[in-house]
């Protein structure tokens, strides 16, 4: 029962990956409401996989990469459904639907680049957006109420920002990054010199 209990946070990240098919099929068969419902049970596996990791004290460098790998099938496969589904609404939403995509890419484009693995920071920032994505996408889709929805696309192009600033600051991956605030305090920017340098350019001049 306790190794369940310690596979527990691993069983619902990686339940992400098994709903994405179902999650397709749903919208290409034109059944909103069990999408919808889906979608609903698959947000909160995202929102609760975390929290139980660190109840249970079985945090892991594994359950890090399936939590990340969930949420990058789950934000894939979103918008292909959603044009299944509601194609007026996410005609009119283009562009936010657009930045939303390049949002949740570049910051695992950029952790590629300079660590050739993908980033799973999982910032104050991001988990917060997290919460207010969902519900903004549910008030989209229900009631196609817009507004939340732009809002928190907003939001989520500063967390990218955010994001990509800390790979450019840490001098190795790391996981589960509180923000940048705490890289920064925890790896301060060298000197543009030191004392070696200025002697050596003293001495040539």
């Amino acid at each position: 029962m306790k190794r369940l209990w310690a596979k527990a946070p691993n069983l619902l990240s990686a339940s992400r990956l098994i709903a994405a098919p179902f999650l397709l099929y749903l919208a290409w068969t034109d059944h909103p409401r069990l999408f919808l419902a889906l979608l609903a049970i698959t947000l909160l596996s995202d929102a609760v996989d975390g929290f139980v990791a660190r109840r249970l004290h079985v945090a892991s460098e594994l359950g890090t990469r399936l939590d990340s790998w969930g949420d990058l099938v789950t934000y894939l496969v979103l918008p292909v459904c959603a044009w299944w589904l509601w194609p007026e609404i996410i005609r009119r939403e283009a562009l936010f639907v657009l930045l939303v995509l390049v949002a949740f890419i570049a910051p695992l484009i950029a952790g590629l680049l300079k660590f050739r693995r993908l980033t799973s920071y999982h910032t104050w920032a991001a988990k917060a957006l997290a919460v207010l994505m969902s519900i903004a996408i549910f008030l989209l889709f229900i009631a196609d109420i817009a507004w939340p929805f732009r809002c928190a696309v907003v939001l989520l192009c500063l967390s990218a920002v955010e994001e990509i600033a800390i790979t450019l600051r840490l001098p190795e991956l790391r996981s589960n990054v509180r923000s940048y605030w705490h890289v920064r305090r925890q790896h301060p920017a060298a000197p543009v010199g030191n004392g070696e340098d200025t002697g050596a350019r003293n001495d040539n001049t």
